[in-house]
């Protein structure tokens, strides 16, 4: 019987395809798994702090172990390696310490901390590599009695770097598979038991290292989602999932501070006319159940375009930040129109009114406070013109 893959070529080569995008799917998830979208600004900036506070020492002992390197270079070596690879790392630690003090204390924005994520990445491989060349080429060109002075000047070198740059896995791993695998594969290959005993040592210890840091990137992860998570507790109301008052107030006071008094905004206060007799009458989970569809149809009845917030209770609140197409309909027809509809609740129909006020920036006040008395204000009229009207409608039922 014929073997498949000689009757179909093409099915070979797809199972290799596979295999191999398998294998190299599966290595990036274990190595390089994808950090959440929600967190990448957050990861950015942490990594490029943490690399912004040590990477200048690590150019400091760059620049310092090169009159070392050379004096410690096999004289058979060509120059250029010998001396120039030496020269050009001590005026690279140089001119990096230099640049990381000079931009100390700068604010860290996100995109400055992905550069200097990405010229930590390649600047870092580079400098492995001269390092890495330079080690191999002594190891070869050196008596074996030598050969352990450089491993070790090449395995502190990359530990050193792989430690201040372990906040960024790629990077990382890249210096230490360029600088550690090849003095590691001259170590083992050797022949000579001390040298074979000591590569040993070399790669666990890298196996261990890489594992830390491993472990170090989940943690990280899982405390910046945390940190989220909790900011997010302190920042939203837990029934309805809308903003909470200290949001509001947070959201309000920093348009008031980027105002424009060409580009006016505005706020609405909200509550609910009778909340209190459908919690006495239905209960308290037919109460939050009106209170969450209220806040599902002022989300839509807003959108994108306004903050809305829950103040507590049945109290309700509404930023309309300048430029915002809300400011060009009348705000408090338009979400009492959204509101007008009952409420159905468990297969109850549940029909409850709702009052309005709203103040305007810079017209009716310019600090916090003032817009939320305007509207506060207005939200009392408007309630007491309600209880009017109702009022009306009953004493011309009654004489009817």
């Amino acid at each position: 019987m014929e073997d498949v893959s000689t009757l179909n070529p093409c099915f070979t080569r797809a199972c290799y395809a596979a295999l191999m995008t398998g294998a190299h799917n599966w290595l990036r998830t274990r190595f390089f798994p994808p950090i959440p979208e929600a967190i990448r600004d957050d990861v950015a900036l942490l990594r490029a702090n943490r690399v912004e506070t040590l990477s200048p020492m690590l150019f400091l002992m760059l620049a310092a172990t090169t009159p070392t390197a050379i004096y410690a270079g096999v004289q058979t070596v060509h120059p250029i390696i010998r001396i120039g690879f030496p020269m050009i790392l001590a005026v690279i630690g140089v001119m990096g310490f230099l640049l990381l003090m000079h931009k100390r204390g700068r604010r860290m924005s996100v995109r400055r901390a992905r550069r200097m994520i990405s010229e930590s990445t390649w600047l870092s491989g580079t400098t492995g590599a001269m390092c890495s060349v330079w080690t191999v080429v002594n190891w070869l060109a050196a008596p074996p009695a030598m050969h352990s002075y450089y491993a070790m000047i090449m395995a502190m070198g990359s530990l050193a770097t792989a430690y201040c740059l372990s906040s960024i896995r790629f990077a990382t791993v890249v210096n230490l598979l360029i600088g550690l695998v090849p003095i590691s594969f001259l170590m083992l290959t050797s022949g000579i038991a001390p040298e074979i005993a000591a590569g040993t040592s070399l790669v666990v210890a890298t196996i261990f290292l890489l594992r830390m840091i491993l472990q170090q990137h989940d943690q990280l992860v899982d405390m910046i989602q945390l940190q989220h998570q909790m900011r997010d507790l302190a920042h939203t109301d837990p029934l309805t999932g809308l903003a909470n008052r200290r949001e509001f107030d947070m959201r309000l006071d920093e348009e008031i501070a980027k105002g424009d008094e060409a580009s006016p905004f505005a706020i609405a206060l909200l509550d609910l006319n009778g909340f209190k007799p459908i919690n006495d009458q239905h209960g308290h989970a037919i109460g939050d159940g009106v209170l969450c569809e209220l806040a599902d149809r002022l989300r839509r009845a807003c959108g994108d375009h306004a903050v809305v917030a829950r103040q507590g209770g049945d109290e309700f609140a509404i930023l309309v930040p300048a430029g915002s197409i809300l400011l060009n309909t009348s705000l408090a027809d338009h979400v009492l129109a959204a509101l007008a509809a009952p409420y159905r609740i468990d297969g109850r129909l549940i029909a409850v009114g709702a009052g309005i006020g709203t103040a305007s920036w810079p017209e009716n006040g310019d600090s916090a406070r003032s817009l939320l008395e305007v509207a506060d204000l207005a939200l009392y009229a408007a309630k007491a013109a309600n209880r009017e009207n109702m009022a009306s409608i009953e004493t011309i039922g009654r004489v009817a």
